[in-house]
């Protein structure tokens, strides 16, 4: 089948966080299984990097089997909100090659690029669905324009949709709860892909000065509200503001810093007094991320809102102990001794890394519970959900 997905990001933009390692697992993963897959997706810089071909939609380039076409935003810097811009390419794209495809796939919201390709899918006749990626009910940042998106744009381009797909039992209820027929949710969940080989511990706290016996609390992800850094810095704070031990305790940032979070941040850690036990370590990717993992004794994801959680079972993969808020996705997998799952609230993280931190036998508990998770986390499971799923609801090979 010709399959396309549509996406804001993607690879190599891995600093966009998770959608873009999303999108490439099951995309590849489709290709590796005999479909012809293309992805239309934004140029944020592709021949900097050192790649493309120069289209008529803008730049291509091909790896692993998937084309993937890089559409060139046409405003100026100054007139763009983040995804909001205008690309000339994708109405030439869809006039030209839309109905190649018998199945398009469309991922995540608060861009145009998903609109104005579901829009030409809808009077074309090709049938496409929606992937929200947790982004449908707006909460925390700019809820207004959020709510603005959802009338002009986001009505539509769900109510359009064959199948809405959600990666999390929570975020299958907020689709439900918020109009979208539940006969047309699909619950499909994330995976996590291993690097060939794990690298060997220590060289990440070698290239961050942090000492082999300090104990390292890890925060990786997007620098932003909805994933509670502040939280975790409060927690934290807590554990390491007294005693002999709590000098060796070490809080680790890593992550892009999306709204600027950094220097707020940086700034309540000196008001703390713990200035000096807050490492921000910048984006990291291959394997300085995977090192980061290997490095920590226990990975924080403490978000108020998570549609899955994709560096949580990254770590896990890793063999590092996991704490999660219960408002994460992924928590009920992790419920049967893969991870500690606690409420959003600064006292029960507080008293979830005490434990943690304090007590070997559980940490020891937490990577075996993890170890015998992995199995059920791979990519090729969810890959043959969408080609079921694209197999029912698109047209021709």
């Amino acid at each position: 089948m010709r399959i396309l997905k549509v996406t804001a990001s993607y690879a190599p933009f891995f600093e966009f966080g998770g959608p873009p390692v999303k999108v490439q697992a099951l995309a590849e993963g489709l290709a590796r299984r005999g479909h012809r897959v293309t992805v239309l997706t934004v140029d944020w810089g592709l021949a900097q990097r050192g790649g493309g071909q120069r289209t008529t939609f803008g730049l291509r380039r091909e790896e692993n089997g998937v084309e993937a076409l890089y559409l060139e935003p046409r405003l100026p810097a100054w007139l763009r909100y983040r995804s909001l811009t205008w690309y000339p390419g994708a109405a030439r794209f869809c006039r030209e090659r839309l109905r190649e495809f018998g199945a398009v796939h469309i991922y995540g919201l608060y861009d145009l690029l998903g609109p104005r390709v579901a829009a030409a899918c809808r009077a074309a006749g090709v049938p496409y669905a929606v992937e929200p990626m947790g982004m449908y009910v707006p909460i925390v940042r700019n809820v207004r324009l959020k709510r603005l998106y959802h009338a002009l744009f986001g009505g539509t381009l769900i109510s359009g949709a064959r199948a809405v797909i959600a990666t999390s039992e929570r975020e299958t209820a907020e689709l439900a709860g918020g109009g979208v027929e539940p006969r047309h949710i699909l619950l499909r969940r994330n995976g996590v892909a291993l690097p060939g080989a794990l690298p060997p511990r220590g060289q990440f706290r070698a290239a961050h000065g942090i000492a082999s016996d300090a104990q390292v609390v890890l925060f990786l992800g997007r620098l932003a509200s909805k994933k509670s850094p502040e939280l975790l810095l409060r927690a934290f704070a807590h554990l390491a503001g007294g005693g002999n031990a709590a000098a060796r305790l070490r809080l680790v940032f890593a992550g892009p810093d999306d709204e600027n979070l950094m220097k707020r941040l940086g700034e309540s850690a000196r008001l703390l007094g713990i200035s000096g036990r807050v490492v921000f370590a910048g984006p990291l990717f291959g394997e300085s991320k995977w090192s980061a993992y290997r490095d920590a004794d226990v990975f924080v994801l403490p978000s108020q809102n998570e549609n899955f959680g994709n560096a949580a079972a990254e770590a896990l993969a890793a063999g590092t102990p996991v704490i999660v808020t219960e408002t994460c996705g992924i928590a009920p997998l992790l419920a049967e001794g893969a991870g500690l799952i606690v409420p959003h609230e600064e006292a029960a993280l507080t008293d979830a890394l005490q434990q943690v931190l304090n007590d070997a036998a559980l940490r020891e508990r937490l990577q075996a519970g993890g170890a015998a998770l992995l199995p059920r986390l791979g990519w090729e499971e969810p890959v043959q959900e969408m080609e079921q799923l694209y197999e029912r609801f698109g047209r021709g090979p």
